[in-house]
């Protein structure tokens, strides 16, 4: 049985790229899982140079990467050169994990690994490179506007597009455009000698991981900071600011909703915020910040 399954795999024609990935993978599962308590330690040892625990850190974390990469297989790279760039990342967060904010590897490394595998997708997808915050917003787009194609049976607007993305439209526009063209988008506009370029009119929004990471983070930790308040602080900050991805409601509506008034509101939320302010959790990432 083992055999004909093995002549089976031999007949198949081999991707060496797969092939690869396959011994990579067999590698990474050498290593063990790591436990919180074995990431702070490592974390430690590697704060005081023993780069022994960085690499350990990264061995045990490979899976990892190898399972946001096989998220992003068939956009251009093959899932081997998915991979390194992803392993780019990884050692990236090892080295700027700070264990002293009590959240797991895995949340923080995961969106270094997978900021490096789309520099890495937008970096090799064009003979003319566009700047990576464009090329990821215009990768956006394409997948944006075939899902729309889909849900209203005819192509979108601009307007459509540009709300379904959160962009205005003359940014949807320009960055369709550029995406269509082989034109740099280093190439002045107009006949003036000013050195502006459709680059330049268009804002990088785009954010490091740094910053990425550091939204997530601060978000789940004001999620658990405002589930600990007693009723109504919790109800009220939870209407009052959208946590949790709901929309922020005013003071009117949040009274409406918990049956208080304006006034009351105004009062619990005060006391909540005040509580939050004294927060350990908020002040380690306030200091971190």
């Amino acid at each position: 049985m083992e055999s004909t399954a093995r002549d089976a795999a031999e007949s198949r024609p081999v991707d060496p790229s797969l092939d690869s990935v396959q011994l990579f993978f067999q590698q990474a599962t050498r290593y063990p899982l790591l436990t919180a308590a074995e990431e702070i330690e490592l974390a430690k040892r590697f704060e005081r140079g023993d780069v022994e625990a960085k690499d350990r850190m990264i061995n045990a974390n490979v899976r990892l990467v190898i399972s946001q990469a096989r998220r992003y297989q068939g956009q251009g790279l093959s899932l081997g050169d998915l991979i390194q760039e992803g392993m780019l990342g990884l050692i990236r967060a090892v080295e700027k994990f700070d264990w002293r904010k009590g959240f797991k590897f895995s949340t923080y490394g995961t969106l270094w690994i997978r900021q490096a595998i789309g520099r890495g997708l937008a970096n090799s997808s064009r003979t003319v490179r566009l700047p990576v915050h464009i090329a990821s917003q215009a990768r956006k787009i394409r997948t944006k506007e075939r899902e729309l194609s889909a849900e209203l049976g005819r192509e979108p607007t601009d307007e459509e597009l540009a709300a379904a993305v959160e962009l205005a439209p003359e940014d949807v526009r320009d960055i369709r455009a550029a995406d269509q063209s082989p034109a740099s988008l280093d190439r002045g506009l107009g006949e003036g000698d000013d050195g502006a370029s459709l680059g330049d009119l268009i804002a990088d929004e785009a954010e490091g991981p740094a910053l990425e990471v550091a939204r997530e983070l601060s978000e789940q930790a004001v999620q658990r900071v405002v589930r600990e308040l007693p009723s109504p602080d919790r109800d009220v900050l939870t209407l009052r600011f959208g946590i949790g991805g709901r929309e922020a409601a005013g003071l009117r509506e949040t009274g409406r909703r918990l049956g208080l008034s304006g006034d009351d509101v105004r009062q619990v939320e005060t006391r909540a915020l005040h509580h939050l302010a004294r927060s350990g959790e908020l002040a380690a990432l306030r200091d971190a910040a």
